[in-house]
């Protein structure tokens, strides 16, 4: 577990959001939220694109910062939301500055990279959280508390095709985050991974499914698409006392389980919430107490391991 200190018991987290794309955006206009219900001190953007950041900039009464040194001195915390390609050189830079850091998934190129990030976050004292958005799907919250003991779960994340994150495949891209829940809730070795993908609009894999079995005897099978004509975000948990369906999507639900010789069928209760704004807000008060972070570094890392290797497998198998 990553050891972390507060910042500043009396005083509010300022943050700061590095770029402002389709998702940067997002980041920006929540931290905006925040600071207005008086939970944060949002401070400013940053983009290599100096007008789209003071677009954003004056949207929400912030400053725009002229250059990264400018972003890093203005903050206690940092969102980085920008190209893979950048992630290992900017988080780096701010965690030995020392600097909270919430990096968007894929957390960096390669886990190399990746557990070079921990080790600085761990040597500075710093929170270093991974954007694996799903784990504060309030859908997750109730998954965790009844999927105790996983022997088969089945997961489907479609999407159109984005017109973005063209620079990874799809296993980092979509995949990844059903890679990183399965980790967490199975909580055993891996034994085997088979996998297959197929570039149909990219250079990279666009549609993949991956087979993984646990030392323990469980086994998740994994598809991921982005040529989908539709948004589908499903898993299903099987194990000894009941089978769960979930969508993520509609943060919804069914549970059923044996009864006798019938099986019963209950929805499940969800609060519905937005689940970047959760995260965000977890990773705010992460800083603020000095507390490790709900998607720490290393379980970060462990999700991108399995997705390069996935790749690997998936490059491998083709022509």
């Amino acid at each position: 577990m990553e050891t972390v200190h507060a910042t500043r018991n009396t005083q509010q987290v300022k943050v700061s959001v590095l770029g402002t794309g389709s998702l940067g955006k997002e980041h920006a206009r929540i931290y905006a939220e925040l600071a207005a219900a008086g939970q944060v001190e949002f401070a400013g953007v940053y983009d290599t694109v100096a007008e789209t950041a003071q677009k954003f900039a004056q949207k929400h009464g912030v400053r725009a910062f002229a250059s990264l040194a400018e972003a890093a001195a203005a903050s206690d915390a940092v969102s980085i939301v920008t190209p893979t390609t950048t992630h290992f050189e900017l988080a780096k830079m701010l965690l030995q500055q020392g600097r909270h850091v919430l990096v968007e998934k894929p957390m960096t190129e390669n886990a190399a990279q990746a557990t070079e990030l921990c080790q600085i976050a761990q040597q500075k004292a710093c929170v270093l959280q991974v954007g694996h958005v799903e784990r504060f799907n309030p859908v997750f919250k109730y998954l965790e508390s009844v999927a105790t003991d996983p022997r088969f779960i089945e997961t489907h994340r479609l999407s159109p095709y984005p017109a973005r994150s063209t620079d990874i495949g799809v296993v980092l891209d979509l995949m990844i985050h059903d890679l990183e829940i399965i980790l967490h809730l199975v909580r055993s070795p891996i034994a085997s991974i088979d996998a297959v993908g197929v570039a149909v609009l990219t250079g990279q894999e666009d549609i993949a499914n991956a087979r993984l079995r646990f030392d323990n005897g469980c086994v998740a099978n994994v598809t991921a698409s982005r040529i989908s004509p539709e948004r589908l975000r499903k898993l299903r948990v099987f194990q000894e006392d009941c089978y769960l369906s979930l969508d993520y999507q509609e943060q919804s639900g069914h549970i059923h389980w044996k009864e006798g010789m019938e099986i019963k069928r209950a929805e499940v209760a969800v609060e519905p919430g937005e689940p970047l704004r959760l995260e965000l807000e977890a990773f705010v008060n992460s800083v603020a107490a000095g507390a490790a972070p709900a998607v720490s570094g290393q379980q970060g890392t462990a999700a991108l391991s399995v997705a390069l290797e996935i790749t690997r497998l998936i490059h491998r198998g083709q022509p």
